[in-house]
C-alpha cells in the first residue's frame, strides 16, 4: 500500500463540471483583484498628480472606496454565493451596525471639515 502513495493520481476525483466551475471562479477572482488594484492605483495617481481638484478629490476617493468595498464583499467574502446564509447574515449585520456607529463618531469628533 505504501508503494501506491508515491504514485501520482491519474484522474481527479472531481467531475468535469466541478473543475470548470473552479476554473471559472478562479478567473472571476483574478479579474476582480486586478480591477481593485486598478482602482487603488487610480486613487493614488489622482491624488499624487493633483489632476483632480481638492473639493472633488475626497468624494472621488470615497466613491472608489465604496466600489472596492462592495467588490470585496461580493467576490472575496462570497456574499454572491447562495449557500452561505449565516456568514452572509453576520457580515451584513456587522456592516449595518457599524455604519451608524462610525457616522456618529465622525460627527461627535467633528471631522466633517475638509
Amino acid at each position: 500500500m505504501s508503494d501506491e502513495l508515491s504514485k501520482p493520481f491519474e484522474k481527479s476525483s472531481m467531475s468535469e463540471e466541478e473543475i470548470m466551475k473552479i476554473n471559472r471562479e478562479r478567473k472571476i477572482q483574478i479579474t476582480s483583484f486586478a480591477f481593485m488594484i486598478f482602482l487603488t492605483i487610480l486613487a493614488f495617481v489622482a491624488v499624487a498628480t493633483e489632476t483632480i481638484e481638492v473639493g472633488f478629490a475626497v468624494p472621488f476617493i470615497l466613491l472608489l472606496a465604496v466600489i472596492q468595498f462592495f467588490l470585496q464583499m461580493f467576490y472575496f467574502m462570497h456574499l454572491k454565493d447562495k449557500d452561505h446564509g449565516w456568514p452572509n447574515a453576520f457580515i451584513i449585520s456587522g456592516v449595518v451596525l457599524s455604519t451608524p456607529a462610525l457616522i456618529a463618531l465622525i460627527l461627535l469628533l467633528g471631522v466633517t471639515k475638509y
